[in-house]
């Protein structure tokens, strides 16, 4: 009896708990480790550094809701201004109709641009702007506009990348992810971010991803500039380029960047304009990899990477591995 009884109520509460598969379609870690060495203006050091430990999971609430959360695990994850710093996503994602879909929660800052826009875990090494920029996650809410296909339209009010947290700043952005052609892909932004101080700052990011065959090739083009800055366009800038051949299970890597501000970009009261890329700034950094994927896929890659800057002399040397390990899903 106290068998079927418990069968019974089995077959009673079954119906009313979701299948797992229904409501979590994916659910992994992915974690980076690597050995550096590096000489820094003279200095040799080296060193042995796990590099992100990553929970992932997305899944869908109803058909037309589905959400996301990915918390870097080895990130400080309470600071008093920002309590969610260490998780980059936590949304949910409401497809209204074919065309249009709304966005709520903490998701990536719209500012275009490939090495911005990259899956950190798959960065070895970034420009100023990336590396200074104080949050490029943040709360907000996102529209998203699908006119044609594979061409999107999106507008995001959200808090300020300029801000430490919470402070009453915030920013406008309005993104095209597109393409003009199938070999030419496009992340393109304009942007109005309020720095600490409530001055506002313009982006004008282009990102541009050119596939050939089984060599990538990426160039973003940034302007930055405040509204009453002397000269508004390219004094204030980075250009970086990137491209990827891929042979076999190898992918041979190379990535540069400049990036400049022109010392009299400060107002009246000796203030900088842009409070990430400081005036007087000519930083130039480059270098390249080999990449590994033995399985055949993105679950293992092993990679070899060096890059340089002129900013600190720095010659980085790293050899690494990067894993995913699946839960659910994939």
């Amino acid at each position: 009896m106290k068998k079927l009884s418990l069968i019974l109520s089995l077959l009673i509460l079954l119906p009313l708990r979701p299948s797992a598969q229904e409501y979590v379609d994916r659910l992994y870690f992915d974690m980076r480790a690597a050995f550096h060495q590096e000489m820094c203006n003279g200095q040799y050091s080296s060193q042995m550094l796990g590099e992100h430990l990553n929970f992932n999971m997305m899944g869908r609430l109803t058909p037309k809701i589905d959400y996301r959360i990915r918390q870097r695990l080895n990130k400080k994850v309470f600071d008093e201004r920002n309590m969610f710093n260490a998780t980059d996503f936590m949304y949910v994602n409401w497809h209204a109709t074919d065309r249009w879909s709304f966005l709520a929660g903490k998701y990536a800052v719209l500012i275009g641009g490939y090495e911005y826009d990259a899956n950190p875990i798959d960065v070895y090494y970034y420009s100023q702007f990336c590396n200074n920029i104080y949050q490029c996650f943040t709360f907000g809410a996102v529209a998203d506009y699908r006119f044609a296909e594979d061409q999107h339209m999106v507008f995001q009010f959200c808090n300020s990348p300029l801000s430490l947290g919470f402070q009453n700043v915030y920013a406008l952005n309005m993104a095209w992810n597109g393409q003009f052609a199938p070999w030419w892909k496009t992340l393109w932004s304009v942007n109005f971010v309020e720095d600490m101080d409530k001055k506002m700052v313009n982006y004008i990011a282009l990102g541009n991803h050119f596939i050939f065959g089984n060599v990538i090739f990426d160039i973003d083009i940034m302007n930055r500039a405040g509204f009453t800055q002397k000269r508004f366009l390219m004094s204030d800038y980075s250009l970086i380029s990137k491209i990827i051949w891929s042979v076999g299970k190898w992918n041979i890597c190379a990535k540069a960047g400049y990036e400049t501000n022109a010392l009299d970009n400060v107002a009246a009261d000796g203030r900088a304009y842009d409070l990430v890329i400081a005036p007087g700034t000519e930083y130039l950094y480059a270098g390249c990899g080999l990449e590994w994927f033995p399985l055949g896929s993105d679950r293992l890659r092993f990679h070899g990477v060096y890059y340089w800057d002129n900013a600190e002399h720095r010659h980085n040397y790293r050899i690494g591995v990067t894993w995913r390990v699946d839960v659910i899903g994939k």
